[in-house]
């Protein structure tokens, strides 16, 4: 116990009795008893290790375009423009919703029920809410294997994000799937990818289609947008220059969306990307122009400001002007992981994007504006928290999956690897548990 604590506390996790105790039942446990907010973390007790990272940047937007590579300061700054109340209490549910969803999400993972890497998105709520929120249900979405918040943005009810994390047939993707594989068709969640890099030509290909429908197949309702989410790690990879290419070679209608959270796992990104000719850092956005495309380096902790470009870039896409590059810069309050100690990153670092955290900072806006009230905001907490808790509560009450399941969706054609010659599943053979080399 003294050693769950201690791995708690290291990345960020403030420790209780119950949070540590993975041998008490959930049915004997409040769920009101949920990790605190990750922004109020405690700091890592143990010597940091590794190369100390350049100093945390607090950005104005910046923006590039196919005459301009220069980088000048784009319309966006520090002042964004002020929003009306359903506008604004809709960005402020959902972000909420995405940090409770998260924080309740460490905590079952520490009870022992969930499995696996758990790769959580708190601190860039204002990313997934400040685009997502803006695309309508028939338009796409390419996630990574941080998914989930990115599932709830795009509507996916909550009750089937947690049951999918917890291996339960009434999840998402009927427990298959877990952590780093959110999908949905209804909701056109063309996946979270394990991978970094995957999605992008998945994403690329949903562009095309609804290009190809809408020119070819002289389909009118063919106006939907792609978005695809990834971050600066994957903008070293092959997969990201070859879809800037074609995404702007046809001019397809997709949102390349970077969420430079600094850190590729434990590689910061001022040492892992080199910079463009004449700047001393490396920016992510500059390399849209040379793809033909515009691109914008914005604040990613800043929701007002995500929301504008967004705006921005979708309307381009849909009217037919091509794809557009957006460098969110901003941060994970969390390890990697949740089985990370995050011990690479500079305490002063983590300090310093703490308090910039989207959420206590638009709450605070919307309090100084005057655009709702500290009792409208309190009700729409009270509502996620109920929200949760009753995911949770669905997912862990939720059967598990039959052994029939473990073979389905792996082959193509299942009755050459996954039936037997009984023609029944042979995971339904009470020996497959036994000698499975054999088998």
């Amino acid at each position: 116990e003294g050693l769950k604590a201690h791995r708690l506390v290291s990345i960020g996790v403030r420790t209780s009795t119950v949070a540590c105790d993975t041998r008490t039942p959930l049915s004997n446990m409040s769920y009101a008893a949920r990790v605190p907010r990750t922004t109020h973390a405690a700091r890592s007790p143990r010597n940091r290790v590794g190369v100390a990272n350049r100093p945390a940047r607090i950005l104005k937007a910046q923006s590039a375009d196919t005459k301009s590579q220069s980088g000048a300061k784009g319309a966006a700054n520090a002042s964004s423009p002020k929003v009306d109340s359903e506008n604004a209490l809709m960005l402020y549910e959902d972000m909420f919703l995405g940090r409770e969803f998260e924080d309740m999400c460490a905590q079952m993972y520490y009870r022992g029920k969930m499995f696996g890497f758990v790769h959580l998105y708190s601190g860039q709520e204002a990313v997934s809410t400040g685009f997502i929120k803006n695309l309508r249900q028939d338009d796409f979405i390419c996630s990574t294997y941080r998914d989930h918040v990115h599932a709830l943005s795009k509507g996916v009810p909550a009750r089937e994000v947690m049951a999918e994390l917890f291996g339960k047939t009434t999840g998402l993707c009927r427990g298959q799937g877990g952590s780093m594989h959110m999908f949905s068709q209804e909701y056109n969640m063309l996946g979270g990818f394990a991978f970094i890099g995957e999605g992008i030509p998945v994403a690329l290909g949903s562009a095309f289609q609804t290009r190809y429908r809408r020119e070819v197949l002289q389909d009118e309702s063919a106006d939907q947008v792609t978005m695809a989410f990834f971050g600066d790690g994957t903008c070293n990879v092959g997969q990201f220059y070859e879809c800037l290419n074609m995404a702007s070679l046809y001019k397809l209608p997709i949102v390349f969306v970077v969420e430079n959270n600094l850190w590729a796992i434990g590689m910061s990104h001022f040492r892992a990307t080199s910079p463009s000719l004449g700047d001393k850092e490396p920016f992510i956005y500059k390399k849209g122009p040379a793809f033909g495309m515009p691109g914008h380096r914005i604040n990613g902790m800043d929701v007002l400001e995500c929301q504008k470009y967004a705006l921005d870039a979708i309307e381009r896409a849909r009217n037919g002007e091509g794809p557009t590059l957006i460098e969110a810069e901003t941060y994970r309050f969390r390890g990697h992981s949740l089985a990370d100690p995050d011990e690479l990153r500079d305490p002063a670092e983590k300090a310093k994007f703490a308090a910039r955290d989207p959420i206590p900072a638009f709450k605070k806006y919307i309090l100084d504006n005057k655009i709702a009230s500290e009792e409208k905001l309190k009700e729409i907490e009270k509502k996620i928290t109920d929200t949760v808790e009753d995911s949770v509560e669905f997912a862990d009450e939720s059967p598990l999956p039959a052994r029939s399941q473990l073979l389905e969706n792996v082959f193509a054609d299942p009755k050459g690897f996954g039936i037997g010659m009984d023609g029944h599943y042979v995971c339904e053979s009470p020996g497959f548990t036994e000698g499975m080399s054999r088998v």
